[in-house]
């Protein structure tokens, strides 16, 4: 038999164009991916520095004026964190926070409790 290589390099060359595509958006989807987990992090990791910042300065005017004011509002950079006081409960008394994040439209909540007596926080909650 005659060796016959007509419409060889065709065939050849579609697969290796094949097999480069296919590992190339591969790729490309893993790239997406670990972006959108790289900002979804980001965004987490800012949401728990927000409420720990707020609740540090919260429990700074508790333990100054020895009230917490009813509500307020504390700026960050990327967004505001408002909270409102309820009345105490015994020594407990809870505290509403709501985080309004600017690079996502998304709302935070979470609360906290404090104790009336050593005018710190005892039990964290994030609601969703």
């Amino acid at each position: 038999m005659k060796n016959n290589e007509k419409g060889f390099t065709y065939p050849l060359t579609l697969c290796l164009i094949i097999i480069f595509l296919l590992f190339f958006s591969v790729r490309i989807e893993q790239l997406l991916s670990e972006r959108k987990m790289a900002h979804e992090t980001a965004i987490i990791l800012q949401e728990e520095y927000y409420f720990l910042s707020s609740v540090k300065k919260v429990e700074v005017i508790f333990q100054k004026s020895g009230i917490l004011p009813v509500k307020g509002t504390i700026s960050f950079v990327n967004g505001t964190m408002d909270y409102k006081a309820e009345t105490p409960t015994g020594y407990v008394q809870k505290v509403n926070f709501t985080l309004h994040l600017l690079a996502v439209d998304k709302t935070f909540i979470g609360r906290g409790y404090f104790d009336t007596r050593t005018k710190r926080l005892s039990k964290w909650v994030e609601l969703k």
